[in-house]
């Protein structure tokens, strides 16, 4: 049970994306698999680019959030140690009608998920300078690239499986560059954030409570999958299975000195871009 009958509640608003993989990550507490004594998690669902403005304003207790955002919401937020969203070797992917070059995408219009998103600030990184683009709600960028509307698409979520089905062609993973850039680090896509001021008493009892879903999960494929599917768009289950596979794994669990180190270059090359405003220090709940 998720809470003992007749206790007292606290509400914890939990701000995360109608994905396969945050729903598998969050299966155990939206299910009430794990006991969470006082605490009520009231699920919240919205697209990522929507959670990383909602950041800005504070406006939630525990939220996904892009790594890039992240940088701009450090006086509200801390980063939970579990929920990483890790490229290893793959990632955010640049899709057209006919396979482009480097040199061809700078100059085309591309469609993007949100200028706060990791896949945003990664695009930037690769091309080495700003580029023409328009935001787009993510699962809508396949029908503005088709259309003509865009020359080009900057695509995340499971549309990195699906794309093909689109009828277009890959451009460029840009997790798989980040990989070979950095010499072996894994790209930092998103994590979970928790509210400074719910103070470091009730941040450390609602950080493992988290572990523990993930973990949960992982432990209970079969249904966690099964619950996931109802977020799998255009995916049947061995599909959902793989994309949950590439984003809810041992980098989930904990991001490690690697995926720690990993956040750091990722931010501070922003920062030196000009991307990102201000140096960042980052700040774990431990």
């Amino acid at each position: 049970m998720q809470r003992q009958k007749d206790s007292p509640t606290r509400t914890i608003t939990l701000g995360h994306s109608p994905d396969p993989d945050d729903a598998f990550m969050f299966y155990a507490l939206a299910a009430g698999k794990i006991e969470t004594g006082d605490l009520h998690f009231q699920h919240i669902l919205q697209d990522i680019q929507t959670l990383n403005e909602r950041a800005t304003r504070g406006e939630l207790d525990v939220t996904a959030i892009s790594i890039h955002a992240y940088a701009s919401v450090l006086d509200k937020y801390a980063l939970l140690p579990s929920g990483a969203s890790m490229g290893d070797g793959y990632g955010p992917m640049i899709v057209s009608k006919t396979k482009r070059t480097k040199d061809e995408i700078a100059k085309m219009r591309i469609a993007v998920p949100g200028r706060m998103t990791s896949a945003f600030l990664a695009m930037r990184l690769w091309l080495g300078r700003d580029f023409d683009h328009v935001v787009v709600p993510f699962d809508q960028i396949f029908a503005v690239v088709k259309r003509g509307d865009a020359d080009a698409g900057l695509i995340i979520h499971e549309g990195q499986l699906t794309y093909r089905n689109e009828g277009l062609e890959l451009c460029v993973d840009l997790g798989a560059w980040w990989k070979e850039d950095t010499g072996g680090l894994p790209l930092p896509l998103g994590g979970n954030a928790i509210k400074k001021s719910l103070g470091a008493p009730l941040m450390s009892r609602i950080s493992p409570l988290l572990t523990e879903s993930i973990r949960y999960g992982l432990a209970h494929r079969a249904p966690a999958i099964a619950h996931a599917m109802a977020y799998a768009r255009d995916m049947d289950a061995p599909l959902a299975d793989k994309f949950v596979g590439m984003y809810v794994n041992d980098w989930t669990l904990d991001y490690g000195d690697k995926g720690r180190e990993a956040i750091r270059l990722f931010l501070r090359r922003g920062y030196e871009a000009g991307v990102i405003p201000q140096p960042v220090e980052l700040e774990f709940v431990e």
